[in-house]
């Protein structure tokens, strides 16, 4: 497995919006909060920005928005939509439904520059369709043997990956598929998220594996964000951390520390180098 497209702005077809896809098989690793700094970022860049909540039942993204709406202060937000599951008995029928669902709400937001989509922390047919239409897909990735399981299976020892699991067979799958469709590729990134600010030995284990499986089955890494309790405050808000000095809130080294991860977030996956250097 190979990545095939360009990543970051160089990646983008002009005349159509760049899709950015977060998903994983876990809820908890921190998609929606990531999601939402993109988000933002890409607004203070100047883009034209839409997301798309496909886990409406959830809503996680959709929540975050609303408190970010209700927050009275005058922040940008982007064109937002919810997209449901279908209720028909029938699962092909539902699968139909759904894609047409979402290709129609694709379509309704074509004058958009960036669509960030926000998936179901599940194995679903929304989650998988919104991982096909991606151009740039995300995966944030909790720093734990647990959680790189998503992946691919280990050895009992730790040290040697065996095989990609499920998730990752899907997404080399839904790659395949976006080729026959248009011709387009899917930028993976996986994103080390809520790093312990020890550098325990099962962190570098874990980094190392993680390394391992990159060249295996055709991703990039990139940096994500240690565990910090900013992010529930700010959910609350409706805030990230780009938002800190129009809120008034009171800076401090957890804070520093928290940006200038999110710079190297954004370095890495690259769709908006101007903003990174608004960071901070």
């Amino acid at each position: 497995m190979t990545v095939t497209g360009l990543p970051g702005a160089a990646g983008r077809r002009p005349g159509r919006p760049h899709i950015v896809c977060f998903g994983n098989e876990k809820g908890g690793s921190g998609k929606s909060t990531t999601a939402m700094h993109v988000v933002v970022a890409l607004l203070r860049d100047g883009h034209r920005v839409a997301t798309l909540d496909l886990d409406a039942r959830q809503g996680t993204l959709s929540r975050f928005l609303a408190n970010r709406a209700a927050s009275g202060m005058s922040l940008a937000m982007p064109v937002h939509r919810a997209i449901e599951r279908s209720a028909r008995d029938s699962v092909a029928t539902a699968a139909a439904e759904e894609a047409d669902r979402l290709d129609r709400t694709l379509a309704e937001l074509a004058d958009q520059e960036f669509i960030v989509v926000d998936t179901p922390g599940n194995d679903s047919n929304l989650m998988r369709l919104g991982h096909a239409r991606a151009d740039t897909l995300i995966t944030p990735l909790n720093d734990s043997f647990v959680d790189l399981d998503l992946l691919a299976h280990v050895d009992a020892a730790g040290q040697r990956v065996l095989y990609p699991s499920l998730y990752a067979e899907m997404v080399w799958e839904q790659k395949k598929q976006r080729a026959q469709r248009d011709g387009g590729s899917i930028d993976w990134i996986v994103m080390r998220n809520r790093l312990a600010t020890l550098d325990a030995r099962n962190k570098r284990r874990v980094g190392g594996l993680i390394e391992q499986l990159a060249k295996r089955i055709g991703f990039r890494l990139a940096p994500g964000f240690s565990e910090r309790v900013i992010f529930r405050e700010l959910f609350l808000k409706g805030l990230t951390l780009l938002d800190l000095a129009e809120s008034g809130t009171e800076m401090t080294l957890s804070h520093v520390a928290a940006r200038q991860e999110l710079r190297g977030l954004l370095d890495t996956i690259g769709l908006v180098p101007a903003a990174a250097r608004k960071v901070g």
